[in-house]
């Protein structure tokens, strides 16, 4: 909203209202040694144009993803967006909306939460899903609180190849349960090693979650994890990429008790790592322990079709020590942009968008193993994301490629065995052959040792 000060005639009419004679009389009540006593040091006052001048100056000193080719990943990344979805949530109906208290006057936003739910069930395969988390770390983390609860048990197990910042939200959501958290070891293909899952999953054992595809991009044995972790009596959490459910088994197909996840590459922004959108979808055993709530779709008087909130387990809404969460949000505009993208695309569109992640990150690894001194060390089946080895540095190549005008990736060292030289490639339906084509250009300059010249 535009600031226009007040003049004089404006402030002693309200003075005058108020009853006081000055400014200062407002403050009578502050002790003389905690005013200022003179006037601001500031400098001189801008024009309009001058100030938006100064402005746009300084944001030209920015250099965005916009402007450079992006092999990001980690859980956010660079995708194509519509621009319905910018038109759509755009719209003050939907841009100025509050959370639905009020059922009879929030049913466009009731409607589109419904609606999202319903994205995430079908994708999930599994019956429930709430009306969406923060982010997919914390909705991961809430996950394990709910199994905590659920099985009343202070053990759970998570791979060595999870997203490591999502082990962090995990590990600090949990800080206060008392919990035990044991990582399952990977193989030497850098996916989870079900034998070892299975001697871990003993019968203290309230979940075991498995993400897939994993960390390093890599497609997990989820059927054989599933039973392992499953066997004395542990819930499954399905850590997923939605994309990915395009073409691969849904959580509720390998038997997952609960899924999350992050739906950012569904319409929205990357936004400098946030604000993100959580799913979190479970079976029909657990739906009241569901966090947050869920907008159920019912008829009204006149047999038309009616939206309410059906289940409210947030602090908000119930007394604080029944609440299954205290941090709960709809996340009202991302969740409108990726039902928005998810109705444009349907199931057709959603399987070609798998299939152009899957042959374009085969292209980026046909690019970088035909570079001398490059490796690939985990070959295995993988979507979106693979793990390059260089022959020094990953750090030293992510600056060097940032001269290409390329965002190379995340140093990956520490990470589930990986050394300093491992390097986490992401490739989305928005890389085109030539983006490839300058990856593979910069990647082999930098193996043979030379200096750029641009």
């Amino acid at each position: 909203m535009p600031y226009v000060p007040h003049t004089p005639e404006d402030v002693r009419a309200m003075l005058d209202t108020i009853g006081v004679d000055s400014v200062d009389d407002l403050f009578a009540t502050l002790p003389e040694a905690v005013r200022l006593g003179r006037e601001l040091d500031l400098p001189p006052g801008l024009t309009e144009e001058e100030v938006r001048q100064f402005l746009a100056d300084l944001a030209a000193e920015n250099v965005t993803q916009a402007d450079l080719v992006s092999f990001l990943g980690g859980g956010v990344y660079d995708s194509i967006i519509p621009a319905a979805c910018d038109a759509i949530s755009s719209r003050s109906e939907f841009l100025t909306a509050y959370t639905p208290y009020q059922a009879e006057v929030s049913q466009g936003t009731l409607q589109v939460i419904y609606e999202w739910q319903s994205f995430i069930s079908r994708l999930t395969g599994l019956p429930v899903a709430n009306a969406s988390m923060y982010d997919g770390s914390t909705a991961l983390g809430e996950a394990l609180v709910l199994a905590v609860g659920a099985r009343r048990k202070k053990k759970v197990i998570l791979p060595a190849t999870l997203n490591p910042r999502w082990r962090r939200v995990a590990q600090t959501m949990l800080s206060g349960f008392g919990v035990e958290i044991v990582d399952a070891p990977a193989t030497a293909e850098g996916t989870t090693d079900p034998e070892a899952l299975a001697k871990l999953a003993d019968a203290d054992t309230a979940a075991v979650v498995i993400q897939n595809p994993n960390y390093l991009g890599l497609i997990e044995p989820v059927q054989a994890l599933s039973d392992a972790g499953k066997a004395n009596g542990a819930l499954l959490i399905a850590a997923v990429n939605p994309v990915s459910l395009s073409l691969l088994k849904s959580p509720g197909e390998y038997g997952a008790d609960m899924a999350v996840g992050e739906a950012q590459p569904f319409g929205i922004n990357t936004c400098a790592g946030g604000p993100l959108l959580g799913f979190f979808a479970v079976s029909d055993k657990l739906t009241r322990k569901i966090p947050g709530r869920v907008v159920g779709r019912t008829v009204d008087i006149h047999g038309s079709d009616a939206y309410v909130l059906t289940l409210q387990t947030r602090e908000q809404h119930i007394r604080r020590e029944k609440a299954t969460s205290n941090i709960c949000s709809n996340q009202g505009l991302n969740a409108l942009r990726a039902t928005v993208y998810l109705a444009m695309l349907g199931g057709t569109g959603l399987r070609e968008l798998g299939d152009a992640n899957r042959v374009r990150l085969e292209a980026l690894r046909e690019e970088a193993a035909g570079v001398d001194g490059v490796e690939l060390p985990f070959p295995g089946a993988a979507f979106n994301e693979t793990v390059i080895r260089l022959p020094r540095s990953a750090r030293e190549f992510r600056d060097y490629a940032r001269q290409f005008g390329v965002l190379a990736g995340i140093p990956l060292e520490g990470v589930a065995g990986c050394t300093e030289n491992d390097l986490l490639v992401a490739v989305t339906e928005k890389r085109t052959a030539e983006d490839l084509e300058l990856f593979g250009e910069a990647l082999d300059a930098f193996a043979r040792g030379e200096e750029v010249v641009l």
